[in-house]
């Protein structure tokens, strides 16, 4: 039986690598008419520099201030989609891949992204990677090899090209 694919979660960190992993998850939408789910994971600050932010700003003021992270992260990502959507209207003659959902949440990445891909009923992964240092062709991201670890559902992993 040949796998469906109906639901697909992108995880972006907001890199080059995750634009670049985008054009994939909007190329399987668009082929499998799928939904994609948009997860970008803040991850948590210490508790040492929490407080000293806390401290230093208030409560009302730290509560604002998150909130105006993420409604600019969701009109970065709204702005980008758009953006994606005109560039390849020569290819295709519309993007009939939907996005469902736009989600930023706080904490552990690998942890975030596959807790959403279960919440989200996800029947694919697809994250950009970047190796760092000397070994970089031989290792990918710490994030996405744990995801890849982890996972009980497909993962694509995505390098930017050189």
């Amino acid at each position: 039986m040949l796998p469906q694919i109906k639901n697909i979660l992108y995880a972006t960190d907001l890199s080059e690598n995750a634009r670049y992993a985008y054009n994939y998850a909007a190329s399987l939408g668009q082929q499998y008419s799928a939904r994609i789910t948009i997860l970008h994971v803040v991850e948590k600050l210490t508790a040492e520099t929490f407080l000293q932010i806390h401290g230093y700003v208030g409560e009302e003021k730290w509560k604002k201030l998150q909130e105006e992270k993420q409604a600019d992260f969701i009109s970065t990502i709204k702005g980008r989609l758009s953006n994606f959507c005109d560039e390849i209207s020569n290819e295709v003659d519309a993007c009939t891949f939907q996005v469902d959902k736009i989600i930023v949440k706080e904490g552990i990445a690998t942890d975030e992204i596959l807790h959403q891909a279960d919440l989200n009923d996800a029947d694919l992964i697809i994250m950009g990677t970047r190796g760092l240092g000397m070994f970089k062709e031989a290792l990918m991201g710490g994030t996405a090899r744990r995801v890849v670890r982890r996972s009980t559902i497909p993962v694509m992993v995505v390098r930017l090209p050189e």
